[in-house]
């Protein structure tokens, strides 16, 4: 009599352990390695900062003053990542900014008080992203050449608005946002609009159909057209995306310096994309964060700021900027090696 076969036994021990290292590889797989690398560097910064000069860098109003200096560069480079994930470059952002200032501190925009400000500065950046997108997108320009273009039209168009001279914010309720009867439980009104743009940039790239098709265009430009991306009108609103951004930027400017300038904006463009790099944004486009990035700023702020604080030249700070630059894409060109 043949005995009833014996049901499998559950591979208990095979499967348990699989399922216990679970939860450990998800956790894993959350944690952006870079992202935990830019917060060691910036927290080694303050460390740093805060040994070199105690009483002075640890303070609250020079921690807000580097925040609301990070801010008007930040929101730049928010826009200057989307670009740069595309695939693109924006060398025109310091010229739009500079532009976007002046025309929006004009003594005929400033009749129209604080609207009229913020309208002009939006709407500028707009349209000079705007012709960026058109020459890039649909003039099939090459986008270092496009927005090289720009930066020297905008600066010229800045320089011959202002003749030269600083125009000067007279507007109470401009510059009142400047001041710090103004901050809300002690933080600046810049840091907080850096703050929204960040979020909303965030959003926009991880969780809509926007920010993953500007993902897959700077990842494969072809494959994405041939997925039923509209490659051209995608490079347009990405380029007006960064014109906006300039425009904001413009606004926090003249609220932060009470007037406008040919030269605001000078170098924003080597400093968004700096930033962008640090905070692991590939040149070649695919891929970028905007948490990233925005570390790159506050870590580059944070070393101008001890810089300013110890009395070092500004010569040798733009060398320890280039120096971190290279060993970023350094970093960057091993990493992609080994994926």
């Amino acid at each position: 009599m043949t005995q009833p076969a014996s049901p499998p036994r559950p591979a208990a021990s095979k499967s348990q352990p699989a399922d216990s290292a679970s939860p450990l590889r998800t956790l894993t797989a959350r944690v952006d390695v870079r992202t935990l690398s830019l917060l060691g560097v910036l927290a080694a910064l303050i460390l740093i900062g805060g040994i070199t000069q105690p009483d002075s860098f640890l303070d609250t109003d020079n921690v807000q003053l580097i925040l609301t200096q990070a801010s008007v560069i930040g929101v730049v480079t928010v826009g200057m990542t989307f670009v740069i994930i595309s695939g693109g470059i924006d060398l025109s952002v310091g010229a739009i900014v500079a532009l976007a200032s002046v025309w929006a501190t004009t003594v005929a925009t400033q009749e129209y008080g604080f609207a009229g400000i913020l309208f002009t500065a939006v709407i500028v950046g707009m349209a000079c992203g705007l012709v960026n997108g058109m020459l890039i997108a649909y003039g099939a320009m090459v986008p270092f050449i496009a927005t090289l273009a720009m930066l020297a039209a905008g600066r010229g168009l800045a320089l011959q608005i202002t003749d030269g001279k600083t125009q000067m914010v007279t507007v109470d309720s401009v510059l009142k946002l400047g001041e710090r009867d103004s901050y809300i439980l002690g933080i600046p009104p810049l840091v907080l609009v850096f703050a929204a743009v960040t979020v909303v940039g965030w959003l926009l790239l991880n969780r809509t159909t926007f920010g993953r098709r500007s993902v897959a265009v700077g990842g494969n430009a072809e494959a994405a057209r041939l997925a039923g991306i509209d490659v051209r009108r995608q490079r347009l609103y990405l380029y007006l995306l960064s014109g906006l951004c300039c425009g904001i930027a413009a606004f926090l400017l003249i609220i932060l310096s009470g007037s406008g300038q040919n030269t605001n904006g000078n170098l924003y463009e080597l400093d968004a994309i700096a930033a962008a790099i640090i905070g692991g944004t590939l040149l070649s486009g695919g891929r970028g964060t905007i948490t990233g990035s925005v570390l790159g700023v506050l870590i580059f702020m944070t070393i101008q700021n001890i810089f300013a604080l110890n009395n070092l030249q500004s010569d040798v700070q733009q060398i320890a900027k280039g120096a971190i630059i290279v060993a970023a894409v350094l970093v960057q060109r091993r990493t992609s090696s080994h994926t």
